[in-house]
């Protein structure tokens, strides 16, 4: 497996490796695929990886920057992530993530938060910060990983294009 830098000519292998990822994800909406290309658009991906095997797209992970209303600087959402369904439960989207994160940090990045599921997201040290909220989302889905000494409380915004849709 090798972890790269998305390319241009990635674009549209990410969008529907996205889209299938999702398919069959058990919460709605599927937007995932609309949401990493709104990113792009509006120039708000951060750290934006795909991993190949064999030559061929088979995972995707991005970060985009969020805001919190305490103020704490230069932290990022972490995703959506994305694994081809043939080529899940092998490791791909673990070696995206410690990647995605290893890049954040030598970007500065004081933190990053998911809304994820828990006992996924805490092998790679994501801990429910009671302080930390995103508005709708049940909080034992709300998960940091903290860069700093300084853990960030407050609202935490996305970028606008994870309301996107279609």
């Amino acid at each position: 497996m090798f972890i790269r830098s998305e390319q241009p000519t990635d674009i549209d292998t990410i969008y529907q490796l996205t889209k299938t990822a999702f398919a069959d994800h058990p919460i709605e909406p599927h937007t995932e695929h609309f949401i990493v290309n709104a990113l792009r658009a509006a120039g708000a991906l951060t750290v934006s990886l795909v991993a190949e095997i064999d030559n061929a797209v088979v995972g995707h992970i991005a970060f985009s920057p969020v805001s919190i209303s305490d103020g704490s600087p230069d932290w990022y959402a972490l995703g959506p992530v994305s694994v081809l369904p043939a080529f899940q439960r092998q490791g791909i989207g673990r070696a995206l993530i410690e990647e995605g994160l290893a890049r954040l940090k030598s970007l500065g990045a004081q933190g990053c938060v998911l809304v994820g599921e828990p006992d996924f997201y805490q092998r790679f040290g994501f801990a429910g910060e009671p302080e930390l909220t995103v508005p709708g989302i049940p909080q034992e889905y709300i998960l940091n990983l903290t860069f700093s000494r300084t853990p960030a409380k407050g609202i935490v915004t996305h970028h606008p294009a994870f309301a996107t849709t279609g």
